[in-house]
């Protein structure tokens, strides 16, 4: 018996997420999951099968526990002592797009693969956002 692969030929749907009160780890795992395309039955796991998720009202996200005061991003600059930290509170009041799209990176498939699945998360702050057109079907989380 062989296996059966799916070619990509059918294109991908567009979805809008309103993130306003939603937890941010199960939104950014419900995000991850349409960007990979497991929630098709055609599912492969070496192809890009997923869907374009756009996610509005990111700057009202909700985190549980004390996660705004003690999680802390880093990165750093690559100089001597370059190590920048911020808190999550932070950063949500400076870069709200950030914080979800820092969150569904790290449960995406790291190289190529990943890379391109992430191109296709728009996340904005407010209710508008640029992709009327492709009339994004609403999504509920």
């Amino acid at each position: 018996m062989k296996t059966a692969f799916v070619r990509q030929q059918d294109k991908a749907k567009w979805y809008i997420v309103d993130a306003k009160d939603k937890i941010l780890g199960r939104l950014a795992t419900r995000i991850a999951t349409m960007l990979k395309g497991k929630h098709k039955p055609t599912y492969t796991p070496f192809m890009d099968s997923g869907d374009f998720v756009v996610v509005v009202n990111a700057e009202k996200i909700a985190v549980t526990g004390k996660k705004l005061t003690d999680k802390i991003y880093y990165h750093h600059t690559m100089y001597p002592e370059g190590l920048r930290t911020e808190a999550m509170g932070k950063r949500l009041a400076r870069k709200p797009e950030d914080v979800i799209h820092h969150a569904v990176w790290g449960m995406l498939p790291k190289g190529s693969l990943g890379r391109d699945m992430i191109k296709k998360l728009k996340v904005y702050t407010g209710e508008n956002h640029p992709h009327q057109a492709q009339r994004p079907e609403k999504l509920a989380i």
